[in-house]
Formats: C-alpha cells, structure tokens, sequence
C-alpha cells in the first residue's frame, strides 16, 4: 500500500488537484470547440474528493438516463476514468458535429455513439494530458467502451472495479457551451499506490 491515503489528502492537495481539473477542462474545451468549429465558454471546474457511493446523488437520480465513457488508465500510473454526460447535452454535442438541429431529439444509433465515444476520447486525453504536464508520469488511456444507461447501472462499474483499491474518487464538474451550456463530470479513480505516485511526483509529502 502507499502511504498517501485519500483519506489524508488535506486542502493542498485538493487546491492541486483542482488545478489539473481548470487545465484539463480547458483544454477539452478548445479541443471540442475546435472539433466543432464554434466558440465556447468554460466555467470554473467544481472539483471534490467523494466516496464512490456519494457520486450518484452528486451528478443525478440514479434512475435518470445518462451517457458514460469509460477507460483503463494504464503505464505510470494504474487505475479507470469515466466521463459523463446527461442526456440533453450528449444529444446537443452529437447534433452539433452531425451538423443538426441543437434539439433534435432521436435515439443514438451506432454513427452517433461512435462520436460521442471520440468527444469522450478527446475529453479523456484533455484531463490525462494535464496530469502528465503535471506530474510528468507517463499515463496511457484504454480503447474507450461506451454505455447509455440509467446513472446506478453505469455508476456501478467503477464502485465494482476499483472497490478494492479504495472507495473515493476525484470528481471534476465543468460546464461549457454557447447559447446552450453542456455539464459533463470527469471522475478519476487512480488505485491508491497510484495517488501516492502522482502525489510524490508533485513534491508533495505529509
């Protein structure tokens, strides 16, 4: 085991952490608007360490639908990363790159969740490239897998996954768009050896 605990990570690291959060969202927000070919604003990221069990009630009911991309961290560090998005915005951002109406509204078919699964791509490389700047570790993402589900179901990968490991997880809320604004929530879960190495590798020690 390491010797950082979630547990002990005081205001500092959460300040660090929240750090990586604003570079992260604001780089999957010039990536996505570039992607699109609009403009966009980012709100200030709200980042909390949260128990695995708390996540649910802090983005959604668990019975609302919502989509999730999920991915293996793997390399320097160990550990998954979900990205997640309502339903409304998830449709907005898929109308907008099949150059649709923003509120068409239909179910996704294969052509669709194929692009929400290269934005969840390119949002997942953001948050990870802004941890490696960071750290410098070498942090490589899995093929991503996609799911539309209710918020439990699909919350429920991680908590079974990584229930081993620990039971927190870095959750990071950003909010961009346009006319229409887009909440997504990042959630990071490096196994606990893993905290202790991005802690270490930002000089920070209790």
């Amino acid at each position: 085991m390491g010797k950082f605990t979630l547990e002990e990570v005081n205001t500092m690291y959460v300040d660090v952490l929240r750090e990586i959060g604003n570079i992260g969202a604001g780089n999957a927000t010039t990536a996505i608007a570039s992607m699109l070919g609009i403009r966009l604003d980012m709100s200030v990221p709200k980042v909390a360490l949260l128990e695995v069990s708390q996540l649910g009630s802090a983005i959604c009911r668990e019975d609302e639908t919502i989509v999730g991309i999920f991915l293996e961290v793997q390399s320097d560090i160990e550990g998954s990363m979900m990205f997640l998005l309502k339903m409304d915005s998830a449709q907005f951002l898929v109308n907008k790159l099949m150059g649709r109406d923003g509120d068409f509204k239909t179910e996704f078919d294969e052509m669709d969740l194929s692009a929400l699964k290269e934005i969840g791509n390119i949002i997942a490389a953001s948050y990870l490239n802004a941890l490696s700047s960071l750290t410098n570790l070498v942090i490589t993402p899995s093929i991503p897998y996609i799911a539309v589900d209710m918020a439990a179901s699909i919350l429920s990968v991680p908590a079974i996954e990584f229930g081993q490991f620990g039971d927190h997880a870095l959750l990071i809320q950003t909010e961009f768009g346009d006319d229409v604004m887009i909440n997504g929530y990042f959630i990071l879960m490096p196994e606990e050896d893993s905290y202790d190495k991005i802690l270490t590798a930002l000089g920070l020690s209790l």
